[in-house]
């Protein structure tokens, strides 16, 4: 039996390219939005445009993981470490667990899309990700609709 490739690409699996967690959660893209990738990355995972509730959960999350010896996630945590074509990448190397999150955008089926990949390390890890698993795509989500239904704040 020959070994097959991947169909599915996705910068997120360049760097986690046999994860713990997977997942891709869709939008579409309002009619004449901008279909750059950066741009759509940075709008998401802005604290200003998420929802109140994840931005709180956010801070809930700051406050709760040193308990389990996590670090807090620093400002720049969301920052856009790379693009390749139409897909932008925001990835965090950490202690507990290494995040990939791929935003995508296709112009032609007007879709947005999030990919995301988690490998785990450790107990601290499993234990963190046990709360964040069940939560994670019920954010990204509310993140993409929240995005995907409101005007782009000026830069």
């Amino acid at each position: 039996m020959t070994e097959q490739a991947p169909c599915f690409h996705s910068l997120a699996f360049r760097e986690i390219p046999t994860p713990d967690y997977a997942d891709v959660c869709l939008a579409v893209l309002p009619k004449g939005a901008s279909t750059d990738p950066t741009e759509w990355a940075e709008r998401l995972f802005s604290l200003n445009s998420m929802p109140r509730w994840v931005a709180g959960a956010m801070g809930l999350r700051q406050a709760l993981v040193p308990l389990i010896g996590v670090p807090k996630a620093p400002r720049d945590t969301f920052n856009v470490t790379d693009q390749a074509g139409e897909e932008a990448l925001i990835f965090v190397r950490d202690k507990h667990l290494n995040f990939a999150a791929a935003v995508g955008v296709d112009p032609v089926s007007q879709l947005i899309r999030v990919t995301t990949a988690v490998e785990l390390k450790g107990w601290r890890g499993k234990l963190y990700f046990a709360v964040v698993r069940p939560v994670h795509p019920i954010v990204v989500n509310a993140m993409l609709k929240k995005a995907t239904h409101s005007k782009p704040a000026q830069r």
